[in-house]
């Protein structure tokens, strides 16, 4: 099928997914993906690379269009659509996308199949979009609020008021939230040692984050035999 489209039309959709639903594994890979990712989508258990193929592919003509279809039938088009969200430079247009993508994600894998392109020319954008993530009611919208400022670790000048976000999620209940959370520690812990190290020392997280982020900097290769050590006695 060709896939570098200049007008994408509702003809295409159903042509288009029985071509995306070609490269499925089968059925006991798709039950198993749909198990892994804890999903209500139905799941095709299409390979990542052809995905990222064919949504290269699309990226070639007016991918926009193809988004404004909206297809969202099965996980491996949330794959897709985010994949090309991801590609979108103007960041208001991409924002509306995203906006979209994220209040629809009901599993990982939607989440943190997003590459976000974080520059010096939009790392205040992105950190301001951070903040209205994370107060959704949504978890896996708060935990793309989590994702993003992960990425922003790369900009020094954000750490501090990171940490004071990732405190500040201590009533937090969902457990994949509270995982991106540790996630988000541990990298802070390797970039920026001292600041996140007082963070762990004064056990403010809730029980599961401090301890999952401990334990996830003791499995890192990045974090030294002393500081693995250190970091047992701030267990909670």
């Amino acid at each position: 099928m060709n896939l570098v489209k200049q007008n994408w039309t509702e003809k295409d959709v159903e042509p288009f997914q029985e071509y995306l639903k070609s490269f499925s594994k089968g059925e006991e890979k798709a039950m198993w993906e749909k198990r892994i990712c804890n999903t209500s989508l139905p799941c095709l258990a299409v390979p990542s690379q052809i995905i990222k193929t064919l949504a290269k592919e699309i990226l070639k003509g007016n991918y926009i269009e193809f988004l404004d279809l909206s297809i969202w039938e099965n996980l491996s088009n949330t794959f897709i659509n985010g994949y090309l969200i991801c590609q979108i430079k103007d960041f208001s247009i991409f924002k509306k996308y995203l906006d979209s993508y994220v209040q629809k994600c009901d599993n990982w894998a939607s989440t943190d199949t997003l590459k976000f392109k974080i520059s010096k020319n939009n790392k205040n954008d992105f950190f301001n979009l951070s903040k209205i993530y994370i107060k959704s009611k949504k978890p896996f919208v708060r935990r793309v609020g989590l994702l993003i400022l992960l990425k922003l670790l790369n900009f020094e000048e954000f750490t501090s008021e990171t940490l004071k976000i990732a405190d500040s999620f201590f009533d937090e209940k969902e457990y994949y939230v509270n995982m991106m959370n540790a996630w988000l520690i541990c990298d802070a812990f390797i970039k920026y040692r001292d600041e996140t190290l007082r963070l762990l020392q004064g056990k403010t997280l809730n029980k599961f984050t401090q301890n999952k982020a401990i334990s996830k900097c003791r499995d890192s290769f990045r974090v030294s035999e002393d500081d693995k050590e250190l970091l047992k006695t701030f267990r909670i």
